[in-house]
């Protein structure tokens, strides 16, 4: 981890120390809230983008098979079963499309929270300066 300590110049520059107003203090906590929320969020979108990259390749798969008659395996739950070839890429164009809409619903979010962080850090740099660390 990178930590960032004030330079003398820095901590003679502040002076003294600005108090801590209980707004402040919630603020702080509400930007410490949405960074991790914003990494939970990041991990999930990352596994998703998988997820979904893998269901391409899937795709894939299904389409260089010869006879479109044959029955494929098709996981669902803890289970596999045999289903006709045209409806394994049917479901499986169902699940990419959820998918899809779980990865835009996720950046939406993703987008929301760090349009609040950049809020709450203009807010608290004004207040504090350099003697507040909230780059991420």
């Amino acid at each position: 981890m990178n930590r960032r300590m004030l330079s003398k110049e820095d901590e003679e520059a502040a002076g003294d120390e600005i108090e801590v107003r209980r707004e402040d203090q919630d603020k702080i906590n509400r930007f410490s809230r949405l960074h991790q929320r914003e990494l939970g969020i990041e991990e999930e979108l990352k596994n998703k983008h998988k997820e979904k990259e893998e269901l391409d390749d899937l795709d894939t798969e299904l389409e260089l098979v010869e006879d479109e008659e044959e029955l494929v395996q098709y996981k669902i739950g803890d289970s596999f079963f045999h289903i006709p070839h045209e409806q394994a890429k049917e479901m499986l164009g169902i699940a990419a499309a959820k998918l899809e809409k779980e990865i835009e619903d996720l950046e939406d979010k993703l987008e929301t929270i760090r349009k609040e962080m950049t809020g709450l850090k203009v807010d608290l740099y004004a207040r504090f300066g350099k003697t507040i660390n909230l780059e991420t």
